[in-house]
């Protein structure tokens, strides 16, 4: 049975997370996200590159939907060797329509809707709610994480600033 973890919130109310509490130095576990309704994807896939993985609960509330256009418009300042990973438990179709009308383009969306296989991995997947935690992780091109922010209450804004300077650190 996968770890549980408490001392997290949803405006003020408790939840469970399930899996490990990832820390700087571990190696980033494997994901299989949907990039659409037939096409998969894992960490193998941006092999190379710095991932900045920005995980929301759901595109069309307004902390994520902050949260996802703040970081694509980073994106422009980070270049080629960062790519910005947005992740939830969205359809995939949702998450275009939304990405669509928000004029977002740098990030990519990944759906972890079909098996929240990413969500157990990362630590991140609400047992109370299914759906996964906001939160950052920082990969560097070995695929060693190098920066983590698990946000303790649900409503609540990553540190932008430390996610991106966390990314171009990694940068060379």
């Amino acid at each position: 049975m996968a770890q549980e973890r408490s001392g997290y919130t949803l405006k003020g109310n408790p939840i469970t997370l399930v899996g490990p509490e990832l820390k700087a130095g571990d190696k980033a576990p494997d994901f299989k996200l949907n990039k659409d309704l037939m096409t998969q994807v894992s960490l193998s896939d941006y092999a190379g590159k710095v991932k900045l993985i920005s995980v929301v609960p759901s595109l069309d509330t307004g902390v994520c939907d902050a949260q996802t256009r703040r970081f694509n418009e980073e994106a422009a300042n980070l270049g080629d060797d960062v790519v910005i990973l947005t992740v939830s438990v969205d359809l995939p179709f949702a998450q275009a329509r939304w990405c669509g009308a928000a004029g977002v383009d740098k990030v990519v969306t990944l759906s972890d809707y079909k098996d929240r296989s990413f969500g157990t991995a990362y630590g991140v997947f609400i047992k109370e709610l299914a759906l996964d935690m906001r939160a950052i992780f920082v990969v560097d091109k070995n695929d060693t994480i190098s920066y983590v922010e698990y946000l303790s209450e649900m409503t609540e804004h990553p540190n932008y600033e430390q996610a991106v300077a966390a990314a171009k650190q990694l940068i060379g």
